[in-house]
Order: C-alpha cells, then structure tokens, then sequence
C-alpha cells in the first residue's frame, strides 16, 4: 500500500484443471478470484499476503510458487488441508467451459497483521461455509481499522438459488467499503434490474463505493459524488480470464496510490471527488484491458499499468 502498511487477501486459492474438447490433455493452472487479486497486487509492488488454506502436494506446490513469483506472502496456517481444492473445467467446441468443483473452505485461525490497510474477500471464500462465516466476521471486526472490500464473482454452483445468494451476497455488500461486481452477477442475482439502479442501492447500505464493470462497455461508479460512467478502450481481446479480478486489483492499486486507504483514510474515501473517481476507475478499467490482450490471468505490472493508466 501506498502507506506501507499491508494488505491481506482472504478466500480460495485452487488449481484450474482444464480440459478442452477434442484435446486429449488437460492444462493446470492456478485459480481462484482471490488468488488473482492478491497476485494482481504483489506485481503491482503491493506489500500483500493471502490467508487461505490449501494442501501440501504437488497443486498445492504450484500455487505456492506462483505467489511467490509473484510477491504474494502466505499467511500462516495455508499449507495445512488435505489436499489443494481444485476446479475442473470442461469447455465445449465454442469455447463455453463447465465446472464441477472439489473444495473445502475453512479460513485458518491466523491473527490479521497488526498494520493492516486492506482486507478484501470474495467469490467462493465469501460463499461456501464454514469459511464463508468466518470472512464475514473478519470483514466486520476489522472496518473502522481498515479498508474492507468485496467482489462476489459469483459461483451460482455454491447456492441454492439466487434468492439464497443474494441474502448472503448483501450481508458482504453491508460489510464493505469498496464493492465491485459485475453485470453478469447483478444479471444472475437480480434479472431484469437495471444494474445502475442495484449500485445505488447497495451504495446506501454501506459502502463509499461501488463500481460495476460491464465488459467492453467499461464500468459504472457510485459514490457519494455521484454517479460515473467509465467507457473501457478498444482491445484486442485475447481472453476476458482474469479480467475481473485485475479490474479489482488495479482500483485497490488506485486507491493506495490516492492514499484512500486504511481507516484514517474512511472520511476521505467517502468524500470522493468526481475527479478522483474517475481517475480510480480508469485505472481499473486500464488493468483489466491489459489481462485481456493477453492469454490467461496474467494481470499488469505496476511499469505496464502506469504506462497505460
């Protein structure tokens, strides 16, 4: 952070078994939206660690390797599951993937750094109990002390319906000062409502601010400043993997960068100016943009961002 001070991740950290039709093979890749945003941070020269809880094999040792390269920190007590939750992916001659899901989420009981900046959750950490409780508590007792935020990415798998994921979908929103979703979550959980209309109204309970991305149409912001439409640049799009979790990492990269967070930083946060929201959400829309001309989750480097941004 911009203060120095450290941020934490919180939620799953699995492996993408991918399998593509008419390919004999599968790929492995690391996964997880908190995965993505915790290393989209580190190549941004974040001071970021990730609590999460995977096993001690040979996935479990790709991801430990990934986040080492790319600055992440584990807290500790992740390495201890008994085996590395993993998601199989199969996709359809139109480039369409299905997933079935091998997971247990339970958060390790690991004291949060006592410099704390940032806590972000998200995703299946923020879906599937017992971890999911446990996230929802930590994001409660740490607000005034620090920035919370959330991204539901949401897993429609995990729930019952979407009634039973917007219950606990809202209980995050209520939780967090800095929201972002995305059209195809608002669209799941609440169809045929104007997505504007939703930022709003989640805006007013709670959060200083939400921001909804809506692919190549760029993203809305909802602050107490008002409302603000960001168009995102024309791009080669190689493929949107990991382009909402690097639109999450490059507004949290943003918002250090404007000293905004932290809880000494709330009141600020929540007098935004137009300016400076524009400003925060065009270098999100600029990070996502980078990770889709490029294959897979492979977000900016702070030099790429800050040439682009």
């Amino acid at each position: 952070m911009a203060s120095h001070r450290s941020a934490v991740v919180l939620g799953e950290a699995l492996v993408d078994v991918v399998h593509r039709a008419g390919e004999d093979s599968s790929t492995e890749h690391p996964g997880g939206s908190p995965l993505n945003v915790a290393y989209g941070l580190g190549r941004l020269e974040h001071d970021v660690a990730l609590l999460t809880r995977f096993g001690d094999d040979a996935h479990g040792k790709l991801l430990s390797e990934h986040l080492a390269e790319g600055g992440v920190r584990l807290l500790p007590g992740a390495v201890d599951a008994d085996r590395t939750p993993v998601a199989r992916a199969e996709v359809d001659a139109e480039g369409k993937a299905s997933y079935e899901f091998d997971l247990v989420w339970r958060v390790p009981e690991t004291p949060l750094p006592a410099d704390l900046a940032l806590l972000h959750t998200g995703s299946i950490g923020a879906a599937v109990d017992p971890g999911a409780t446990t996230a929802l508590e930590l994001l409660r007792s740490v607000r005034g002390r620090a920035t919370t935020s959330y991204d539901p990415n949401v897993r429609p798998a995990f729930f019952d319906s979407p009634a039973a994921a917007l219950a606990r979908v809202e209980e995050f929103v209520a939780a967090a000062d800095v929201v972002k979703a995305s059209d195809e979550d608002l669209e799941w959980l609440l169809p045929g409502q104007d997505v504007e209309e939703v930022a709003h109204r989640w805006q007013g309970c709670g959060p200083a601010l939400v921001v909804v991305t809506r692919g190549g149409a760029g993203a809305v912001a909802v602050s107490g400043a008002g409302t603000l439409h960001v168009p995102a640049p024309r791009v080669d799009v190689v493929d949107t993997v990991g382009a909402g979790d690097a639109f999450m990492s490059g507004l949290l990269h943003a918002l250090a960068e404007h000293d905004l967070l932290g809880g000494e930083a709330l009141p600020r946060l929540r007098h935004l100016g137009l300016g400076t929201l524009e400003s925060l959400v065009r270098t999100a829309v600029a990070s996502a943009s980078i990770t889709c001309s490029r294959a897979g989750a492979n977000p900016p480097t702070r030099a790429e961002l800050s040439a682009r941004a």
